[in-house]
């Protein structure tokens, strides 16, 4: 039986909080507590002209990735309501290819 899990490249993540708020109304988790939470990294100026600032969607211990929709056939909530498209739910094998081919700032996360 196929393992799956979420890829993230977070490259494109444009910090917009939707997965954040997508798992909270999902899960009906309380003030305080996220299933999936977005992390900055930045700003920090690369040379004179160029700043860098990523956005890291982070699953935490509350992330089950939805087990009761994937049981329904559809994805995840913060994959489904990503504004970047930059989240993708599926099977490892397919996931760790994909990231292979896209290179850095890509993260695996494996409930």
């Amino acid at each position: 039986m196929a393992q799956y899990g979420l890829l993230i490249d977070y490259e494109y993540c444009s910090g917009c909080h939707s997965c954040e708020v997508a798992c909270k109304n999902e899960k009906e988790l309380p003030l305080g507590k996220w299933g999936i939470k977005l992390t900055e990294v930045g700003p920090f100026r690369k040379d004179a002209e160029k700043w860098e600032w990523n956005y890291v969607p982070v699953p935490t211990s509350f992330c089950d990735v939805c087990e009761d929709r994937i049981e329904e056939g559809k994805e995840p909530s913060c994959v489904l309501h990503c504004l970047a498209k930059c989240m993708e739910y599926g099977p490892i094998e397919e996931l760790a290819k994909k990231a292979a081919e896209k290179g850095s700032k890509v993260a695996l996360y494996l409930p």
